[in-house]
């Protein structure tokens, strides 16, 4: 069984189930969401020291159980290294990436993430792709990239908690909520909340049972054994110690901000 051949079939069978079980007015909205004639395209940025787990869980969902067309796209076709070693072959550059596509998308990290809010290659290229594109969305830190693009102005945002607050710095309303979504911007918290941006755009491009079935098939069920997942629930010495691990990328981020802010 292919790609599509497993979409499809977890369309059809969130379908029956809402034939089993809603009343009719439900099962016609459900079926407002069939599989589409063409599959989504999809362009994820990937670039040297981002973080694996923020593209790799909504590609995940697009790529194998949506059966989406999923571009990794780089400034040229050299192989990405990850932050954690992990390497990833571009499948486009900037130059031959699809236009109009349905999802822009921009992962996170940490340092190669500050280089790439100062890389005018790259901010030109999410631009240019954003004006055209259904959805313009991140994960984790990827969201102070698409800040620096000038995208998230006078939108509402959130990112990973440690560098969230700066997106006020770029004109951005900040939320902190694992999911937000504003018009046609959809980003995402920190790194593991890829899995929750996945679905909740597979829910936005084919309806409550699709995603439910997609959840299921990833056994996404998360049971974390500390539950110290969030600045909120995290032990105040363990928060405060992490807090100070970050402040270098944090003040990192505000020196990109307050440099945009003065046109420099």
């Amino acid at each position: 069984m292919n790609r599509r051949e497993f979409a499809q079939r977890i369309g059809a069978t969130a379908l029956l189930t809402a034939a089993a079980e809603a009343h009719a007015q439900e099962k016609a909205q459900a079926m407002n969401h069939p599989m589409p004639a063409k599959p989504e395209e999809i362009a994820m940025l990937i670039y040297p020291g981002m973080t694996a787990l923020d593209l790799i869980g909504p590609q995940q969902v697009f790529g194998y159980v949506m059966g989406c067309k999923v571009h990794m796209v780089a400034k040229t076709s050299e192989f990405v290294t990850s932050d954690s070693g992990v390497s990833i072959r571009p499948t486009k550059t900037f130059a031959d990436c699809p236009d109009p596509i349905d999802i822009l998308f921009v992962p996170g990290g940490g340092t190669g993430t500050i280089s790439l809010m100062r890389d005018k290659e790259t901010l030109a290229f999410l631009t240019s792709r954003a004006k055209n594109a259904k959805y313009v969305t991140s994960v984790c830190s990827g969201s102070l990239v698409l800040a620096a693009a000038g995208l998230l102005r006078g939108y509402k945002a959130t990112s990973h908690w440690a560098v969230r607050d700066v997106l006020a710095d770029f004109g951005a309303e900040v939320v902190a909520k694992r999911v937000v979504e504003d018009r046609n911007r959809i980003t995402a918290g920190g790194i593991t909340s890829g899995i929750d941006f996945g679905l909740h755009l597979a829910k936005r491009m084919r309806g409550d049972e699709y995603a439910q079935a997609l959840e299921l098939t990833l056994e996404y069920d998360p049971q974390p054994p500390f539950h110290s997942g969030t600045p909120e629930t995290a032990p105040p010495a363990i928060l405060e110690q992490m807090k100070q691990m970050y402040a270098p990328l944090t003040a990192s981020a505000r020196a990109v901000a307050k440099q945009a802010a003065s046109g420099a």
